[in-house]
């Protein structure tokens, strides 16, 4: 079982910038984690992925409205994820949630409680 927890969400104005934290707990995480990404939902709207990156080598990806904006990165030690937000936009304002895939699923299987993330104009 793995447990995901995040931290870090809040309140800022626009162009200003958080970092997301992301811990996973669990019996032996990294031998069976494949991906961990950042999704975010915002209110009636899909959720939606807004970066991953892969356990083994480190490649990201980034949606298209968040890149040269945003840096998701890892620490395998730690088994935690960030997400460096930068330029934050009021359209960034979404719930965070952190997700991994493991191995055997073909998509994100654990999921954290989530964060909130508001940008005012």
């Amino acid at each position: 079982q793995v447990q995901l927890v995040e931290s870090g969400g809040g309140s800022v104005q626009a162009g200003g910038s958080l970092r997301l934290s992301c811990s996973a707990s669990g019996r032996t995480f990294s031998a069976y984690v494949v991906a961990m990404g950042w999704f975010r939902q915002a209110p009636e709207k899909e959720r939606e992925l807004v970066a991953s990156i892969r356990w083994a080598g480190g490649s990201t990806y980034y949606e298209d409205s968040v890149k040269g904006r945003f840096a998701i990165s890892r620490d395998i030690r730690k088994n935690a994820i960030y997400l460096q937000m930068n330029s934050l936009k009021p359209e960034d304002t979404a719930v965070y949630y952190c997700a991994t895939q493991t191995l055997g699923a073909d998509s994100y299987n654990y999921w954290g409680q989530g964060t909130q993330v508001t940008v005012s104009s």
